[in-house]
């Protein structure tokens, strides 16, 4: 009787999600731009519950925007993330960029209820207004 009860309550008792684990992306990139805007790169994502991934990037756009730039040492901070595999995929983007010489970039990136708020310094020039994908791939 008593293992009745056990696997009664077992079964019957609801499931709890775990609450959202704090993940940060270090990435390196660089590209082009001449309208069609184009660059990639590769970083690893790690999380406070000890996952880690190693991931592509590339983020791909058109707008008024011309350039050439390369990011080093990036860093990107996720929120509402609940497992390391929903980092992957397509973020919307939009930014307004200028640099010369020494660049700087901060942008938040969306997919649904997960942000990415990115930011890097690097060398290169850019100027202009852009919009497109962000896009984290396995290698």
């Amino acid at each position: 009787m008593f293992s009745s009860f056990l696997m009664f309550a077992a079964l019957g008792s609801p499931a709890f999600a775990a609450g959202p684990i704090d993940c940060e992306l270090r990435f390196s990139m660089s590209g082009w731009s001449a309208f069609y805007k184009h660059a990639t790169g590769s970083g690893t994502v790690t999380c406070d519950n000890g996952q880690s991934m190693k991931v592509n990037i590339s983020a791909k756009g058109g707008g008024l925007t011309f350039g050439k730039s390369e990011i080093d040492n990036g860093i990107g901070k996720f929120s509402e993330v609940y497992n390391i595999e929903d980092i992957i995929g397509g973020y919307a983007t939009a930014e307004a960029h200028a640099g010369a010489v020494k660049s700087a970039s901060a942008r938040v990136v969306t997919k649904g209820p997960i942000s990415l708020a990115l930011s890097g310094k690097g060398r290169g020039w850019d100027v202009g207004v852009a919009f497109g994908n962000f896009i984290i791939s396995k290698p």
